[in-house]
C-alpha cells in the first residue's frame, strides 16, 4: 500500500526560492516527491510525497528534504483514507 504524506516546511528568512529549487532538483532524482509548492500561511513550502511505507516516507524527509539548505523545520502529515 502506498503511503502519501504532506510535508509542511519552514524555511530560513528569504530562502523560499532556494528551498523550492532544491526540492525540485531532488524531485528529478527521487520520484517519491510528487510536488513542491511555495505557500502562504504558517509554513513556507509544502511538498507532497509518496512511499511504499511509513519508514520510507520518514527516510525521504529526514535524509533528503531536511538536508536541503534553508530548511529549518518540517512537519509531516500522513494522508488517510476515510471509509
Amino acid at each position: 500500500m502506498v503511503v502519501k504524506a504532506f510535508v509542511f516546511i519552514e524555511v530560513a528568512a528569504g530562502k523560499s526560492r532556494e528551498v523550492v529549487a532544491g526540492i525540485t532538483d531532488l524531485q528529478q532524482k527521487r520520484k517519491e516527491i510528487q510536488s513542491v509548492e511555495a505557500v502562504t500561511g504558517p509554513y513556507d513550502v509544502i511538498a507532497v510525497v509518496e512511499g511504499p511505507n511509513v519508514n520510507a516516507v520518514g527516510d525521504l524527509v529526514t535524509k533528503n528534504i531536511q538536508s536541503v539548505s534553508g530548511v529549518m523545520r518540517t512537519v509531516t502529515c500522513l494522508a488517510m483514507k476515510l471509509g
